[in-house]
């Protein structure tokens, strides 16, 4: 009785389906677990790609900034050694070898990138999580079913541009200031980081741009867009990080310096010092580096002289006489007080040559520029750690680029246009974006 009481009772067990599972509900739960293996490790690729475009960009940016003033090997190094912060080797593999940072040049149109090992202009940085990099991006629940790595390989390209404004144009930190009856023409650029003001009967060509952070902050009289002709087309939202200003320092440092990239190449080595009050054309000598120290801290050019070809280093306040023109030289002063370089009339900076190549000329101070009536600029280019004023009838139709650390004023009467060529030599420094 005992074994048959036994035998039912393993009987019913076996048909019992309490608890059990069909065919189909199987591979329901199969199904639901892939999908969830695969959701889980597709958001970890993503996780671990987003990662990886972040180091590339570092990367990219990193060696462009760099690629400025340094060796394309020394920017690979500092490419590198971003990397390694953002994404460090002993992790994550080596995800960048130096054969993965390549310089070259980019086109916009094409948007395409070559490689020109010679090239400041671009840059194009490979960042590899790859099997045959031996670092892949490896899966979990996705491992179940045989699918155990990623490859994942990301691309980034930085270009250094010189922004049109900085080429040519007015560009101020503080406001740019100008009174009326001013013409500017098609491609000239006037930028504030504060605000641009303006009075009435300015002319604006199409093609011009008038821009600051905030359009709100425009000033100008309650009728300033009927009596400022072209103003509103020209007006665009901007702001920028001013990089030549704090520059202006290094530039005055090594501007007399042979093989600086601030060294102009009409200069043959040679040095001459000045220690007088006034300077004439007797005391300048074309291709050297002159270095001008004043007993009573202010200088004159005398009238009517022509600097041609030289470097004019000093801490003197400097006055350039009436007729002085400036041609292919570089003039600069740590001078900081607001008139360290100034004229009384008729100062000519650049040579008049209708945009040619060559004869342009650059004024840098620590301190300040201020400018009598009948200021003629050609291809040449003011900085200044402080204001630039001058007054009327000023003429840069011939190319101008001023650029101050405060404001620019301008009064009235004054042409101002694109000149493209000829401005070879002005200092520039680069701005850096991401094109790809």
């Amino acid at each position: 009785m005992s074994s048959r009481r036994e035998f039912r009772s393993w009987l019913n067990r076996a048909r019992d389906d309490e608890g059990g599972i069909s065919l189909y509900g199987l591979l329901l739960t199969v199904s639901v677990a892939m999908i969830g293996g695969y959701a889980i490790d597709v958001s970890n690729v993503m996780t671990d790609r987003t990662l990886l475009q972040n180091s590339a960009d570092a990367a990219a940016h990193a060696a462009i900034l760099t690629r400025e003033y340094e060796t394309a090997d020394v920017a690979r190094v500092e490419a590198l050694s971003v990397t390694e912060e953002n994404m460090p080797g002993d992790f994550f593999g080596g995800v960048l070898d130096t054969t993965d940072i390549v310089f070259g040049t980019w086109n916009g149109i094409t948007r395409t990138f070559v490689a020109n090992a010679a090239s400041r202009g671009a840059v194009q940085v490979v960042l590899n999580q790859t099997s045959d990099n031996s670092n892949p991006v490896k899966t979990y629940l996705l491992d179940l079913v045989g699918f155990n790595l990623w490859d994942v390989s990301v691309t980034s390209t930085f270009i250094a541009y010189d922004p049109t404004c900085f080429m040519e144009g007015f560009v101020a930190d503080d406001v740019v200031d100008l009174q009326s009856n001013n013409a500017f023409f098609n491609g000239f650029c006037i930028h504030s980081n504060t605000h641009v003001s303006m009075n009435s009967n300015n002319y604006f060509e199409p093609g011009t741009v008038v821009s600051m952070p905030d359009l709100a902050d425009l000033d100008v009289p309650n009728s300033g867009f009927e009596t400022n002709e072209g103003l509103q087309d020209a007006l665009r939202v901007g702001s920028y990080h001013i990089r030549i200003v704090q520059r202006i320092d290094e530039i005055i440092a090594l501007v007399d310096e042979p093989g600086s990239i601030y060294y102009p190449d009409y200069i043959a080595g040679a040095t001459r010092r000045l220690n007088k009050n006034t300077i004439a054309a007797s005391d300048i000598m074309s291709g050297r580096v002159h270095y001008w120290t004043c007993p009573s801290g202010r200088g004159t050019v005398a009238n009517g002289t022509l600097v041609q070809n030289v470097v004019i280093v000093s801490d003197c306040e400097i006055k350039f006489g009436s007729g002085v023109q400036v041609e292919n030289s570089v003039i600069v002063t740590t001078n900081t007080s607001a008139k360290s370089f100034n004229s009384p009339s008729g100062f000519i900076l650049g040579k008049n040559d209708n945009c040619a190549v060559g004869g342009g000329s650059q004024l840098v101070t620590m301190g300040g520029m201020n400018f009598a009536a009948n200021l003629e600029v050609y291809g040449s280019q003011l900085l200044a750690v402080g204001d630039i004023e001058f007054a009327a009838r000023a003429d840069g139709m011939q190319g101008t680029a001023m650029v101050s650390g405060s404001t620019i004023s301008g009064t009235s009467n004054m042409s101002m246009g694109l000149c493209e060529t000829g401005m070879e030599d002005n200092f520039q420094s680069k701005y850096f974006r991401m094109v790809n």
